[in-house]
C-alpha cells in the first residue's frame, strides 16, 4: 500500500527564525489521526536563518537523527560534547533518561536546512549515545547508503531501535531498487527533486508512507534527493 503525502497537506510553523514543515503533529501542529508512523515520531524539515538556532532544552528517552541538507549546524550538550556540522553530516542522539543540548546556525549570512528526525526507542532508560559522520559524496551518488542502523547492523551510525535509514542523490532517469523484507515498512522523504516510487510521482518535500509492498522501484524524474527509513511493521 502507498500512501502519497503531498507537502501542502503538512503542518507548518513560521516563528521567523525558524521555517518548519513538520510531516507529524508537532509544536503548533495538532492532528489527532497523524501523530507517528511505526517508531518514527518526529520528521520535520527546518529552516533556521543565520545567527538563530534552539537554545538549551532537554529531551529523555528519545533516539533523535538530524540530517543536515545545506549549512551547518553547531551542537552542545550536557554530556561535554561540542561540534559543528555540514550538508553531508549526520549527528545522532539517544537521550536516555535525559540530556540538555542547544543547536544554532552560527552562519553570519547563510540558512541551515534539515531534517530533524526523532525515532521512539525500544525501552526507557536505555544508554545514552553521541556521535556525528561525514558521509562522503560518492557514498550515496547513484546508489543507496544506509547511514543508520540498528547497533546489530552495518550502518557507520548505530542507535538502539530497530530502523534502517538509505540516503541518495539520484541523476535524471537513473533508477534503484530496494527489496521490502516481511513485515517491514519503509517511510519515503523527497527532499530535493523529484522521484517516481513505484509508479508514484514524488516533488520536492512530499512524502510516502509505505506498507505490505515487497519492494521499490524508485526513479529519478528529475535529479533526486531523497531519504527513507525501514523498520517493523506495527
Amino acid at each position: 500500500m502507498l500512501k502519497k503525502l503531498p507537502r501542502e497537506n503538512m503542518g507548518t510553523s513560521n516563528l521567523g527564525w525558524l521555517e518548519s514543515r513538520f510531516h507529524f503533529s508537532f509544536a503548533e501542529y495538532r492532528n489527532p489521526t497523524n501523530i507517528q508512523f511505526g517508531v518514527l515520531r518526529v520528521l520535520n524539515d527546518d529552516i533556521i536563518h543565520a545567527k538563530t538556532g534552539f537554545d538549551t532544552h532537554p529531551h529523555a528517552n528519545m533516539e533523535i537523527i538530524s540530517y543536515v541538507v545545506d549549512g551547518e549546524i553547531t551542537h552542545k550538550d550536557s554530556m561535554g560534547n561540542a561540534e559543528t556540522l555540514k550538508a553531508g553530516e549526520v549527528q545522532y542522539l539517544s537521550a536516555g533518561n535525559g540530556i540538555y543540548h542547544s543547536e544554532h546556525n552560527l552562519h553570519e549570512s547563510e540558512d541551515l536546512r534539515l531534517l530533524q528526525i526523532w525515532i521512539l526507542p525500544p525501552k526507557n532508560g536505555l544508554p545514552k549515545l553521541y556521535g556525528s559522520h561525514k558521509f562522503k559524496e560518492d557514498e550515496k551518488k547513484n546508489k543507496l547508503l544506509n547511514i543508520v542502523s540498528s547497533e546489530n547492523g552495518d550502518a557507520k551510525i548505530r542507535i538502539h531501535q530497530d530502523v534502517n535509514f538509505y540516503v541518495s542523490k539520484l541523476d535524471k532517469s537513473k533508477s534503484l531498487n530496494f527489496k521490502i523484507e516481511e513485515n517491514r515498512q519503509v517511510y519515503f522523504v523527497q527532499i530535493e527533486g523529484s522521484s517516481s516510487i513505484n509508479s508514484i510521482e514524488l516533488n520536492n518535500g512530499d512524502a510516502m508512507e509505505i506498507t505490505q509492498e515487497l519492494k521499490l522501484d524508485i526513479k529519478a524524474i528529475t535529479n533526486s534527493h531523497f531519504l527513507f527509513i525501514e523498520m517493523k511493521e506495527v
